[in-house]
């Protein structure tokens, strides 16, 4: 199984990454005379499977479907982390998470002036805009400029965390909070949030000159991520429809050590069939109110005089699991938490209507927002750039993504690579009296992630070049990352807080 770098990429394609963009498309030369903006839009918590353009008939995504008829769709792109922050630092810095101390939502990258991929937009001639989410700490940007929303970069980070005990599995009593907020509602944190970035970002766009820099913006909705409170009428366009999670017989019982503990961790081992059907309906409509905000901005961009030259991006940080595998939110590598939809828009490049099927990562979105702007790129960042695949569809691809999780509700980190059509997951050990585990699904005879292979004799010399390429990715083996979360952990970050502020 080859195993592809960026210098492989390169070498292959013959030119460089800002040669290849510049004079890759002579018949696009008139039209695109200037670098394009770039656009990148990216929900919180969006389970790809939830979209009309992924092949769901029953959630209603007009305008990201449409999106994707003028786009090309990316049918397997992973996230780097399946939870808000290291999603999104790996994501500003272009590395993974385990690489930049990312370890769970109280962290931050190791200096405020980090190397980012807005710094490096920046550099390049652009102007970095943040309007929405991406949950930094109140003290940094990282070379964007913030169109103030509700205050979701507003964090004091601490960088602790902590492990459970591996033997604690004593269920919980009742059921998390969280499922009190399964309810219709016209207000929410949520959409109000989404509500001014929407906002926010059409009123940058309607004030943009033709004579300005090119703009990278980005545009980070929180929907639809819990509390799943939508307004009545999105309910019940979905009462009755949503089917309900497949959950075969003994399958808890075999989840790995790390994945019984999520459960209890955040207390949803025992929801009732009538909340989980209630939280899948709510989730479609909250999905649904989502959609039509991002209607709103596509309008307005549709409307400018920068349309043929705005490059329109849709991702998500990560998936939520919905009740599937007997979990919620996401923090698992099953594809419900770990794969995210991905949709690139140029239809003055590339034709509408197109996919992409195999697997990619968002730090292979960051390269390719780099290359599309002419940036230059630090030679240790991870990932690989697309344009070039996004140009010649039979263009050779590494077919492969990275996912990593050390942060809370479990007894240990662990760490994913997708190669082909197999996935292969590495669960460090706990402690001396637990060993680590392994999971390996063939994702094209059991796309449900039910049958795990990993003790299956026939997949051994798999299981051993899997790993060997998740450590090559990485940079070192997942038992050592492990040790280095720990030591971060029970350091913590040496800031002084103003005193009214040490408790946050």
């Amino acid at each position: 199984m080859t195993i592809y770098t960026r210098r492989d990429f390169l070498k292959a394609a013959g030119v460089g990454s800002a040669s290849l963009f510049l004079h890759g498309h002579h018949a696009h030369a008139e039209k695109i005379k200037q670098k394009p903006n770039i656009l990148v839009i990216m929900s919180d918590e969006h389970n790809a499977g939830v979209l009309g353009c992924y092949g769901n008939d029953i959630v209603k995504t007009v305008n990201l479907d449409r999106l994707a008829a003028r786009g090309v769709t990316f049918e397997n792109c992973y996230c780097n982390s399946p939870l808000c922050v290291p999603s999104r630092l790996s994501f500003t810095s272009g590395k993974y998470a385990s690489r930049v101390g990312a370890w769970n939502n109280g962290c931050w990258l190791p200096t405020a002036d980090y190397p980012s991929l807005p710094r490096i937009m920046n550099a390049a001639g652009y102007e970095s805009i943040l309007c929405g989410k991406m949950h930094y700490d109140k003290t940094r940007r990282y070379g964007f400029r913030e169109i103030p929303t509700e205050g979701r970069n507003s964090y004091s980070k601490r960088g602790r965390g902590n492990r459970r005990k591996a033997d604690n599995l004593e269920p919980k009593d009742g059921m998390t909070r969280r499922f009190k907020n399964f309810r219709p509602g016209e207000k929410s944190g949520v959409m109000s949030n989404d509500l001014n970035v929407t906002d926010g970002v059409i009123d940058f766009l309607k004030k943009r000159q033709s004579n300005d820099k090119p703009f990278f913006l980005f545009a980070g909705y929180i929907a639809p991520h819990f509390p799943l409170i939508v307004p009545q009428q999105y309910w019940d366009e979905y009462k009755g429809k949503v089917p309900m999670p497949v959950i075969p017989e003994g399958h808890l019982e075999s989840l790995p050590l790390n994945y019984k503990h999520l459960r209890i961790g955040f207390n949803v081992e025992d929801a009732p069939d009538d909340v989980v059907r209630k939280g899948r309906e709510l989730y479609y409509g909250l999905t649904h109110w989502l959609d039509e905000q991002i209607g709103r901005v596509i309008d307005t961009i549709a409307k400018s005089e920068f349309a043929e030259n705005t490059i329109i991006i849709y991702t998500t940080d990560h998936g939520e699991n919905m009740g599937e595998h007997g979990m919620w939110w996401k923090n698992c590598m099953y594809d419900h938490s770990a794969r995210v939809p991905l949709i690139v828009n140029f239809p003055a490049r590339w034709k509408g209507g197109q996919r992409r099927t195999k697997a990619c990562s968002l730090v292979d979105v960051v390269q390719t927002i780099a290359e599309l702007g002419g940036a230059d790129v630090p030679e240790d960042w991870d990932g690989d750039s697309m344009v070039q695949w996004l140009d010649k569809p039979d263009a050779k691809w590494k077919n492969m993504a990275v996912s990593e999780y050390y942060a809370h509700n479990i007894a240990s980190g662990y760490a994913m690579i997708r190669m082909g059509r197999f996935k292969y997951v590495y669960h460090t050990a706990p402690d001396e009296n637990h060993p680590a585990e392994r999971e390996l699904y063939d994702l094209r005879a059991d796309p449900g992630e039910f049958n795990n292979l990993a003790n299956d004799p026939q997949h051994k010399s798999r299981i051993e070049k899997m790993h060997a390429a998740l450590i090559k990715q990485v940079g070192e083996h997942p038992d050592k990352t492990e040790m280095r979360c720990r030591a971060d952990f029970a350091k913590g970050y040496k800031r002084r807080l103003p005193r009214n502020k040490r408790k946050l």
